[in-house]
């Protein structure tokens, strides 16, 4: 174990700053004169709307009566989203089919107004669908079309040229790996010197389906699930006070002996978040949600909003803390929702005088 002993018993840490309108204003402030680049499995989220009134004659399952349908960008796309909903300028780079869900992803990336110019166009390999069928605000099912394949040679190399391009205009990377071929050792391993070189923040959300050397890392912010799984322990006792689950902390303190980043956030669910630290005790941040209709994209919500917050200069616990309050606010919306900076703003107490 890497942790300090803690030196109380209480359920949340002591230490835990308040944080005010005004600083997160700042802080938003401060963002929105950066650029942050976002790398990864890009995809087309579908959503199909309608309604259950009955059970089909044919087989046990519900027929959905068809009322409308919608997309948005999703996977690493989604991520670059929830930066410009806060006001961030992002540039996207990763790879898409020749087919109509690219055009169809394209365009909905110029509405939000995220850069697009270094998507890569694969002719044998099909843009990543997943078409949610939603009915009386649930979803029924997914279907996912893709390849997840790794990323031949040709086309590293040529991400790997654009991360150049991209990377000394940045303020921030973030990595959304997604396990659909893009994010490659290959891949990494050009981009960490390269950020190192620049003092660029680097932030990744891993996918333990393969194993990647994640170590010199700013950040990672797997869910507890992918924190065992990259840890490789098993998850066999659980506390509702994360300070006090002695595997959870385990497992957060092999990731940080091994893999060796600046910070580690680990998601929880309703039980919030665990902010670690190699020679620090954790932090627990206890979630805000007051409701969960969807929890589909909120850890994109969170590290967009951590990484937005540490490049504009918010201390580790502050960017926590503004993570939080975004993840609680879009889990009580449906479908890969984004928080506005008035929103995130209006969670926050104002300043005492």
């Amino acid at each position: 174990m890497v942790f300090k002993p803690m030196a109380s018993s209480t359920p949340v840490s002591p230490r835990l700053p308040a944080v005010s309108s005004t600083r997160a204003r700042s802080i938003l402030e401060a963002a929105g004169r950066l650029q942050i680049l976002v790398l990864g499995d890009l995809m087309l989220d579908q959503f199909i709307w309608g309604t259950v009134a009955r059970i089909s004659p044919e087989a046990p399952v519900p027929v959905v009566e068809f009322e409308r349908e919608s997309f948005m960008p999703g996977g690493a796309a989604n991520v670059a989203r929830n930066l410009t909903a806060l006001g961030v300028r992002s540039e996207l780079l990763g790879l898409v089919g020749k087919d109509s869900a690219a055009n169809d992803l394209r365009r909905l990336l110029q509405e939000h107004g995220i850069g697009c110019r270094r998507l890569l166009e694969h002719p044998a390999r099909p843009t990543s669908v997943k078409t949610r069928i939603v009915a009386h605000q649930q979803q029924v099912v997914r279907i996912d079309r893709e390849n997840r394949e790794p990323l031949d040679a040709d086309s590293v190399r040529w991400l790997s040229r654009a991360l150049k391009r991209e990377v000394p205009r940045s303020a921030a990377v973030i990595v959304g790996d997604y396990g659909k071929g893009v994010v490659t050792q290959g891949l990494l391993d050009a981009l960490k010197p390269l950020c190192r070189r620049h003092g660029v923040w680097l932030s990744l959300d891993p996918k333990p389906v393969h194993r990647l050397d994640l170590g010199g890392l700013s950040l990672i912010t797997p869910n507890r699930k992918e924190t065992f799984e990259l840890a490789r322990i098993p998850d066999e006792t659980r506390n509702t006070n994360p300070l006090h689950d002695k595997n959870l902390l385990a497992a957060a303190g092999q990731l940080l002996e091994h893999q060796r980043p600046a910070l580690l956030l680990i998601t929880l669910g309703e039980l919030g978040m665990l902010l670690c630290q190699r020679g620090r005790d954790p932090f627990h941040i206890p979630t805000l949600a007051q409701e969960v209709f969807d929890v589909s994209g909120a850890g994109d919500t969170v590290i967009a909003t951590f990484t937005l917050a540490i490049a504009a200069g918010a201390s580790p616990l502050e960017a926590a803390m503004l993570s939080n309050h975004a993840a609680g606010i879009v889990v009580g919306k449906i479908g890969t929702a984004t928080v506005s900076p008035g929103e995130l703003l209006a969670s926050f107490p104002r300043a005492s005088r």
